[in-house]
C-alpha cells in the first residue's frame, strides 16, 4: 500500500492500534502453565471485539488467530497444546484486517526467571528494530534499513536471520514492494516512495542465520539454523519525508 489520502492513513492507524492492543494484552495475560492455544484465544477475542479479522487466517488459512513461537521456534508457531513455562522465550505475532486494510506487529517476551543472555537479546532486538525504523524516510534507499540493522547487529556480536524479511503491507498482509531485507543487501536498489507502508522486523539471533521448517509434519513453524536463540520485533510503518510513522503502537 502507498498512502495517498488521510482516510487511508486513518484506517491504517485504526487496524495498527488494534494489532498493538492485542499484542500487548496477550503478553500481559501470558502465564506459566497456560497453553499457546489459550493465549491465542485471548488474541482472537480481542480482534473480534474490535471488528478485526486475523490476517493469517483469512489470507493463508493459518490454524490460529495469531502466531505464537516458543524457544527453538522463531516464527509462525501454531497455537496448540504446548504449555508455556517459566523462563520461556515467547514470540507473539499479531496481524489483522479491518475495513480492507492490514497491519502487522510482533514482539518477543521472556518469562521470568530470565537468562541474562536472553534478557540482553530481547533488549537489543528492540534496538535493532528501532535502528531500522530510524532509517525510514521517503526518497531514501530501502537498503538503508538493512544497513542500519546490520551495523547494530555486528557491533553487538549478533547474527541476523537472512531468509525472513520485512515486507509491504496494507492492501494485503504481504503487499508491494514485496520483501525488504533486514540485513545488509548490496543487490537492493529500490527507494522508499512517499506513503509506502511496510514492516520493519529484524530477527536478531545468538548465532542463527537461516530459518527452516521445524518438521515434515508442520508446514508453518520455523526454527533457526544453526540452532540458536532468536527474537523478532516488528512494527508497521509509513515512509514520509520526515521519517517513519509507526502505526502499531497501543497508545
Amino acid at each position: 500500500m502507498t498512502i495517498t489520502t488521510e482516510e487511508q492513513l486513518e484506517k491504517l492507524k485504526a487496524i495498527g492500534r488494534i494489532c498493538a492492543i492485542t499484542r500487548d494484552a496477550m503478553a500481559e495475560a501470558m502465564r506459566p502453565g497456560m497453553t499457546t492455544l489459550e493465549l491465542d484465544e485471548i488474541g482472537r477475542k480481542l480482534l473480534e471485539a474490535h471488528g478485526a479479522r486475523s490476517a493469517p487466517e483469512v489470507t493463508y488459512n493459518f490454524p490460529g488467530a495469531t502466531c505464537i513461537s516458543i524457544n527453538e521456534e522463531i516464527a509462525h508457531g501454531i497455537p496448540g497444546d504446548r504449555i508455556i513455562a517459566a523462563g520461556d522465550l515467547v514470540n507473539i505475532d499479531v496481524s489483522a484486517e479491518k475495513d480492507g486494510v492490514f497491519a502487522d506487529t510482533g514482539a518477543s517476551f521472556l518469562l521470568p526467571p530470565g537468562d541474562a543472555r536472553l534478557e540482553a537479546l530481547c533488549s537489543d532486538g528492540k534496538k535493532a528494530m528501532w535502528a531500522g525504523i530510524r532509517a525510514v524516510k521517503a526518497g531514501a534507499p530501502l537498503a538503508d534499513i538493512g544497513d542500519a540493522i546490520g551495523k547494530f547487529a555486528k557491533k553487538g556480536g549478533y547474527t541476523l536471520i537472512r531468509n525472513l524479511a520485512s515486507h509491504g503491507v496494507g492492501d494485503s498482509l504481504h503487499d508491494e514492494p514485496g520483501e525488504i531485507s533486514t540485513w545488509p543487501d548490496k543487490s537492493e536498489r529500490r527507494r522508499m516512495n512517499n506513503g509506502l507502508v511496510f514492516t520493519i522486523e529484524p530477527f536478531l539471533s545468538l548465532g542463527g542465520r537461516m530459518a527452516d521448517q521445524k518438521s515434515d509434519d508442520d508446514e508453518w513453524t520455523l526454527v533457526s539454523r544453526p540452532a540458536a536463540p532468536c527474537v523478532q520485533y516488528e512494527h508497521t510503518v509509513v515512509a514520509t519525508p520526515r521519517g517513519a510513522i509507526v502505526v502499531t503502537l497501543a497508545a
